[in-house]
């Protein structure tokens, strides 16, 4: 082969890869503006975790079947197709869930197993725009194939945390034989894989009830203690003690979380039992506990208007319940003292103000609350601060 020819040859193979690079090219470089074929940008059609759509947003619902109190179900409505699951506090399996509700809000919910297996169906009516805005779930359970129904009762959680942040109850148990004490309190945390932004709030929230079970363990070791030294016979300790709590979540969104912790019990030998509230307002952007000076602007007047509100509100509460409330009691409670307000949460609708049994009326009476509307605090709002998003 002559070099005239063996240059002829070199020249057609770079035409033939120059053509093939420029076909490769004009598959896979899209037009200006136009998404690359191979993108894995999700769009408003791609499946989320099980198949449901990223952009159809998920309810939480707390409530009970029967007796059995602390079941929390997650649950993704898109059109007629309704999927998601559930768990009970106690155990904390998660149960899959899997059916349909149609226009009237009829719904139906088939739950499986671990092994895929159908082990129970909800038949109930899911009903929007309650009088607090949440929505609620109501019907019966049972078996497949079984005539035996068990009532079950849902409440939807205020909860819009994004990108999967789901919150899932703890609970702290112990059954103390030798002291006589059982003790079981429940918990929030809220799971965030890879997301440090909440792990201060799932401590804090842990440690306030660790300190509640601490101190009632401290207690009943001291009267144990006593009842040994005074050699009498342990009459008091036969009945039993208890601790038991929950929480309930006023609100959690991306910014803030505003959680209430009701915790009481009954200590053996007491007339009766008793029971307090504790918060955790948590500011998630700036990471820290919230004060309810933080709330308002640096030198307004909001004890006053919060005193004045709850005492109004109170006072019209006590009449409608045949005047539960001794008068001098709420003044007393409710007055325009910064003490008087230690148990508050933030709710969509309004500020939550929380009195324990005492506070503001006698024990028969029982705790009481008052929602002061955002509209009557407006005015004082830190204009920067986590109720700056509540006000209009």
């Amino acid at each position: 082969m002559n070099d005239r020819t063996i240059t002829a040859v070199i020249i057609v193979v770079i035409a033939l890869v120059a053509c093939n690079w420029r076909k490769s090219q004009t598959v896979n470089q899209p037009n200006e503006g136009s998404a690359p074929v191979n993108a894995t940008a999700p769009t408003s059609n791609a499946p989320a975790a099980g198949g449901t759509a990223a952009s159809v947003p998920a309810k939480f619902f707390k409530g009970s079947i029967g007796s059995n109190l602390g079941l929390q179900m997650k649950l993704i409505r898109d059109g007629e197709k309704v999927t998601g699951s559930y768990f009970y506090q106690k155990v904390g399996t998660r149960i899959e869930l899997k059916g349909t509700i149609d226009k009237t809000g009829s719904l139906t919910l088939d739950e499986f197993d671990t092994g895929g297996k159908q082990s129970g169906l909800f038949k109930g009516v899911w009903r929007t725009g309650t009088e607090d805005g949440l929505d609620s779930i109501a019907g019966n359970w049972s078996k497949p194939g079984g005539d035996k129904k068990t009532a079950f009762s849902l409440h939807e959680e205020p909860i819009e945390l994004t990108g999967g942040v789901e919150i899932v109850a703890h609970s702290i148990k112990e059954n103390n034989k030798k002291l006589n004490y059982k003790i079981e309190v429940s918990y929030p945390e809220i799971t965030a894989p890879l997301d440090t932004r909440f792990n201060k709030f799932n401590q804090e929230a842990k440690d306030l009830v660790s300190r509640r079970v601490a101190g009632f363990r401290k207690e009943r070791a001291d009267i144990a203690k006593e009842e040994a030294q005074a050699a009498e016979a342990s009459t008091t300790s036969e009945l039993g003690s208890d601790l038991s709590g929950d929480y309930t979540v006023e609100l959690a969104n991306d910014s803030l979380v505003s959680v209430r912790f009701d915790i009481g019990g009954y200590s053996a030998g007491a007339a009766h039992g008793n029971s307090s509230t504790s918060v955790l307002n948590y500011d998630i952007k700036n990471g820290k506990v919230l004060k309810l000076a933080d709330l308002f602007k640096s030198g307004s007047k909001y004890v006053s208007a919060i005193s004045a509100y709850c005492i109004k509100d109170l006072k019209k509460q006590s009449k409608s319940n045949g005047d539960i409330l001794p008068d001098e009691m709420i003044e007393t409670g409710a007055g325009p003292k910064a003490e008087n307000f230690s148990s508050w949460a933030i709710s969509k609708r309004g500020l939550v103000i929380i009195f324990d049994a005492y506070a503001v009326g006698p024990y028969a009476a029982g705790p009481q609350e008052v929602l002061i509307p955002y509209s009557v605090l407006k005015d004082m709002m830190n204009p920067d601060g986590p109720l700056a998003q509540f006000a209009k």
